[in-house]
């Protein structure tokens, strides 16, 4: 059994624990939070599970980096922090760890990330001998490995467009949906996650990766945005109001351009209600769902809906994505020390898993 630790008992942290707990490969030997008041909860209760693990959360990090674990899952955020994350990640790299985590963005491509970041890892890789694989929750397969996979099925291809469609009112994340995206705000706001080079900050390094996959030279990567009002308001039931006026639906789009013309899209359509900008894509339910659109001969769809937590789309896709991370560890231990991307790892069968119930 791979030993291996949670960092981080947040949205990404909770469904760690539980991916960990399932895969027969490894086992949770530790779990470090930043909240004094989750030290000494057990991993299952912080899991969302319904049984304990023996497992208590500790805020001592030394202490669990020294007991060598061979994997950590790094799900502390790296939005608001990001120095801090590369320090934190660097650390359990030297101690050995193979890392895998989607805090990191500009590391989705590692080939076209800062120097700067690069040397970091790579320094720490040398020391210590452990290994990284950054993916995204947005989720990371829908914006490389998915789509390039689809593209192959196409005798000629176009456009690449990955998509990202949903409903937050379900979402009960106020403080990310309000002010870090802007529902529900007036119009002249500027939310955070949108402002100029954000977007691409974020989501360029896939666009980047997959074009590298895809053997094309970008000329640049642009962004696109467009934002619409609600035209009443509206009552969710985890958030309460959103006012009439205020933001109601958000469409942006990261570009790569190949010729003057935008090949590599990722966008992402996010609305408070179904009623603001009908016009635009909508999921085949209504609620969420992740697509991939190949403009090419034939023309290819692939719809991706994934729920977890009692039905909810953005746990379900948030799972998903680390169920991509997590299910990479035993490949990744087998594998040399070093920097990787979603080229290198590959996403295999559920092998020892169909069926199986953790006791």
């Amino acid at each position: 059994m791979i030993s291996t630790i949670v960092w981080g008992t947040g949205n990404v942290g909770r469904l760690a624990i539980r991916a960990v707990d399932a895969h027969p490969a490894l086992e949770l030997t530790a779990v470090i939070v930043h909240n004094p008041e989750k030290v000494g909860r057990d991993a299952g209760d912080l899991g969302g599970l319904d049984r304990e693990l023996g497992i208590e959360a500790t805020a001592d990090i030394d202490a669990v980096l020294a007991a060598a674990p061979q994997a950590v899952v790094y799900a502390a955020s790296g939005d608001i922090r990001p120095d801090d994350a590369l320090a934190d990640i660097a650390r359990a790299i030297r101690a050995g760890a193979v890392v895998v985590t989607p805090a990191l963005y500009a590391l989705y491509d590692p080939v076209n990330a800062p120097p700067e970041m690069r040397e970091t890892v790579l320094d720490a890789i040398k020391d210590g001998g452990g290994s990284l694989f950054v993916s995204g929750v947005d989720p990371g397969w829908g914006n490389d490995v998915l789509p390039l996979l689809v593209s192959g099925l196409g005798s000629t291809v176009d456009v690449v467009r990955c998509q990202e469609i949903f409903d937050y009112s379900t979402y009960d994340q106020p403080d990310s949906v309000r002010y870090l995206v802007g529902m529900g705000q007036p119009m002249d706001y500027e939310p955070p996650m949108l402002a100029a080079t954000v977007p691409t900050m974020v989501w360029g390094g896939q666009v980047r990766l997959m074009a590298r996959a895809l053997g094309v030279e970008l000329d640049e990567v642009r962004e696109t945005l467009d934002r619409r009002p609600l035209e009443e308001t509206v009552t969710t039931t985890t958030m309460g109001d959103f006012e009439k006026g205020t933001q109601g639906a958000v469409r942006f789009e990261v570009q790569g351009i190949v010729d003057g013309e935008a090949r590599i899209v990722i966008e992402h359509v996010t609305r408070i209600h179904p009623s603001c900008a009908p016009d635009w894509p909508t999921p085949p339910d209504g609620v969420g769902a992740h697509r991939v659109i190949i403009e090419g001969r034939p023309r290819i769809e692939v719809s991706v809906e994934a729920s977890d937590e009692g039905g909810n789309r953005s746990a379900g896709g948030n799972a998903t994505a680390v169920g991509r991370l997590v299910g990479a560890i035993d490949w990744l231990v087998e594998a040399d020390p070093g920097l990787y991307d979603a080229l290198d790892v590959p996403i295999r069968p559920a092998i020892g898993k169909l069926g199986r119930k953790r006791s």
